[in-house]
């Protein structure tokens, strides 16, 4: 590569399967890290699959997102995914849809890396410290992560896997050592970002030797704002809780449908479920049973299934209400966690994975995953407790308001990524993070 003035830019090319905020989970993140380089006027470029284009119209930094084009073997794979459990789908054909994206990108990237005088890549999902990865010899340092993961579901819930994906989950563990050597980007990337520790534990043998550890989410604190004073939870009237996220079976929606049904029977209080998912059919079947099902519209009372919902119009929904509830037994991240955090919301969550990461008692309660029953019954003296104490709803809410601007702000982990990126590039030292804008380049021909 051509030898560059000590200050002049890092050039990025961020590479994902999926850069999406629709798609939302770890497809948020590439979409994250682009847009985020480009407001502060980094050289950046985004490569994704060509089934989020859609999602890129009319957006201010579309110009310099490529794609890659659908492929026939996507369309069998995604058809043969929409039959198959979420679990098993993610470790069967949506990593062979994802392995054969990074073998069309691997072509596209080698030149954009030579046209654009690209610095480094970035490859931020997915998030997996055992899936492999191609991203590798492409004439650039290769920066990998954060990656989040190395986890189990809690040892009484490990029947919500089938005896057939507990076998498959062992099986592929076992095969990732070796298929990361035929797939070697992890063993030969400039840089691994992890989470945690139990991340760092989880990679493969023979992994490359710089591992650095970085959160894996951050909160966009533009969007994601406090509530204003004549929406903080010390107003009159029910107790209002909210759940943001997917609907299936890691969720534990129907524990808190079951949570609340005995809650609400103690405190006046209303849930509002925004997401979409394979199980909405079921849960609103459940809540009708047990007589907590609102009336069309919502009320001041009852469960209010809302759907799925842009990230701006949940940020606007998220400040009307008083406390998240993310019942998930197996999060590791749990962005909806920081998201509710940076509206001044406590949080009641299990204390498992990224939600056990991210609260403490002085911003939420975290309930230990001991078995379904105890998970329900405790989830609903937490609803009881919140519901009955509005000043703690509030102490706790400002809590992780600053919590999250201290340690999760996007902002800060873009300066965090700029250093990485210095850092896997070989000119630590070298760069400012605040000065990182784009600079005339002699190889800066667009695509």
């Amino acid at each position: 590569m051509t030898t560059q003035p000590p200050h002049s830019a890092l050039r990025v090319l961020v590479v994902a399967e999926h850069a999406s905020r629709r798609y939302g989970g770890e497809a948020a993140l590439p979409m994250h890290y682009y847009e985020y380089l480009r407001r502060r006027g980094v050289a950046a470029w985004l490569l994704t699959h060509e089934r989020v284009k859609l999602e890129f119209e009319g957006n201010a930094h579309a110009d310099q997102v490529l794609y890659v084009e659908e492929r026939w073997s996507h369309r069998v794979l995604w058809w043969l995914s929409q039959r198959l459990p979420s679990r098993i789908e993610t470790l069967t054909t949506g990593y062979l849809s994802r392995l054969s994206t990074q073998i069309n990108q691997r072509r596209q990237i080698r030149q954009l890396v030579k046209s654009l005088a690209i610095d480094v890549v970035h490859q931020p999902m997915p998030v997996s410290p055992k899936e492999p990865s191609l991203l590798y010899g492409l004439g650039a340092p290769v920066v990998i992560g954060p990656l989040n993961g190395g986890m189990d579901f809690p040892p009484a819930f490990k029947s919500t896997d089938s005896v057939f994906g507990r076998s498959l989950l062992r099986g592929l563990r076992w095969l990732s050592h070796g298929l990361n050597v035929l797939a070697p980007g992890k063993l030969k990337a400039a840089l691994i970002l992890v989470a945690n520790e139990r991340t760092r534990l989880a990679l493969p043998a023979g992994h490359a030797p710089r591992v650095e550890y970085m959160v894996e989410n951050g909160v966009d604190l533009q969007l994601w704002q406090p509530r204003e004073p004549a929406q903080e939870a010390v107003a009159a009237g029910p107790t209002r809780y909210v759940f943001m996220g997917r609907l299936v079976d890691v969720k534990r929606v129907d524990l808190l449908l079951e949570a609340f049904a005995q809650a609400s029977r103690e405190q006046p209080m209303s849930l509002l479920v925004i997401g979409d998912g394979p199980l909405l059919p079921e849960l609103k079947q459940q809540a009708a049973a047990l007589g907590i099902l609102a009336p069309d519209g919502e009320s001041a009372t009852g469960v209010h299934f809302a759907g799925w919902m842009t990230q701006l119009d949940a940020a606007r929904r998220l400040k009307m209400q008083d406390c998240l509830v993310l019942p998930s037994i197996r999060e590791c991240g749990g962005a909806v966690v920081l998201e509710a955090m940076a509206a001044s919301l406590p949080v009641i969550a299990v204390d498992w994975g990224g939600p056990a990461d991210y609260l403490d008692p002085s911003c939420g309660i975290l309930i230990a995953p001991q078995n379904a029953q105890f998970l329900t019954q405790e989830m609903a003296k937490a609803l009881v407790t919140l519901a009955r104490d509005p000043v703690l709803r509030h102490q706790l809410g400002a809590q992780g308001r600053m919590k999250v601007e201290r340690e999760f702000d996007w902002e800060k982990k873009i300066d965090a990524i700029l250093s990485a990126y210095a850092r896997a590039a070989g000119r630590d030292g070298q760069l400012d993070p605040a000065a990182l804008s784009d600079t005339a380049h002699p190889a800066a021909n667009q695509p």
